[in-house]
């Protein structure tokens, strides 16, 4: 019987092909010297510009999933399933780690372990979990209630032991700073880290003096900084967190904030006008939206499969 021909594989899309090493390169940003910048998303097409624009990293924003797939702001109205679903997509359709808003582990510690192991099956490779009760807030809302620190010790601890990769990275958040102080909230992250935690995120800091201190509070531990538009925190440069002793910077609802403006904007052009003219330069073109997602490989492995081979003429 003649032997089947060789054959390498079919090209296969981002969304259908492994992205092997992505936890070790996370960990190999968070070990450098460098802040680097993880932009939000909610869905793909926000994940495909986040990467298409060259950040090494992103970060999926629980708030903006919400907003996306519910119409609600970030109460803890969605379910488990709805979160993770729209995570693996996300991780699915990139080749760059991804962090993940974890809230507080969506229960006690065999819900820490389940969604560790799920976010972490799906492709995320390093969640954040925090210190609030449930149903949670935005932390940059009023109106948060913490639980006992012993809590959030045992989340850290089952989020670290349940991990599969010892690459896989667990982020401590505090939320201590709005009813407690920021002494508080760096004595209850001191003791996070001490409990496993690879990097600490202490939330809502209200001033550039007040991000000093936790800098100071933790050298050589990896911080990150919560860039929120007009939220509690300072906006502050790149090369500022970093001398402050940051590590990564989020920009969670950057994005969200834009495509809703300039979709108000957009919409109010075609309204006054009849058309979208007004706003084309500002839009992708059909074939370069196309392109963010592979179409030309996407259309190549349909052919692949679709082309039959004619027998040769006598």
């Amino acid at each position: 019987m003649p032997e089947a021909p060789a054959s390498s594989g079919p090209v296969l899309p981002i969304g259908f092909a492994d992205s092997p090493g992505r936890n070790r390169r996370l960990r190999q940003l968070l070990g450098g010297r460098d802040l680097f910048i993880a932009p939000g998303a909610f869905d793909c097409v926000g994940a495909r510009l986040v990467e298409a624009a060259g950040f090494p990293a992103l970060y999926i924003t629980g708030a903006g999933i919400s907003m996306s797939a519910l119409g609600a702001p970030d109460v803890a109205a969605l379910s488990f399933g709805e979160i993770i679903d729209r995570i693996r997509r996300i991780c699915d359709v990139v080749s760059i780690p991804v962090i993940a808003d974890g809230d507080t582990g969506y229960g006690g510690p065999l819900n820490v372990i389940r969604t560790v192991r799920e976010y972490e099956r799906a492709g995320v490779s390093a969640i954040q979990i925090e210190d609030q009760e449930w149903p949670k807030k935005c932390g940059h809302e009023p109106g948060r209630k913490l639980v006992p620190a012993t809590d959030m010790q045992m989340r850290i601890r089952a989020a670290v032991e349940a991990r599969r990769d010892p690459d896989f990275v667990v982020i401590a958040r505090t939320d201590a700073r709005a009813g407690e102080g920021l002494a508080a909230a760096i004595g209850r992250a001191r003791q996070y880290r001490a409990a496993g935690a690879d990097v600490i995120f202490v939330e809502s800091p209200q001033s550039e003096e007040e991000l000093a201190e936790v800098g100071l509070a933790f050298p050589e531990v990896p911080l990150l900084a919560n860039m929120v538009e007009g939220g509690k925190t300072p906006i502050l440069p790149a090369e500022r967190l970093q001398e402050l002793g940051f590590r990564l910077a989020i920009y969670p609802n950057a994005l969200t904030r834009l495509f809703a403006k300039a979709g108000l904007e957009m919409l109010a052009s075609l309204k006054d006008t009849g058309s979208s003219n007004a706003m084309s330069g500002r839009m992708l073109s059909h074939g370069a939206l196309w392109e963010l997602f592979d179409n030309a490989t996407w259309r190549a492995l349909e052919d692949r499969y679709l082309r039959v081979d004619q027998p040769a003429s006598p």
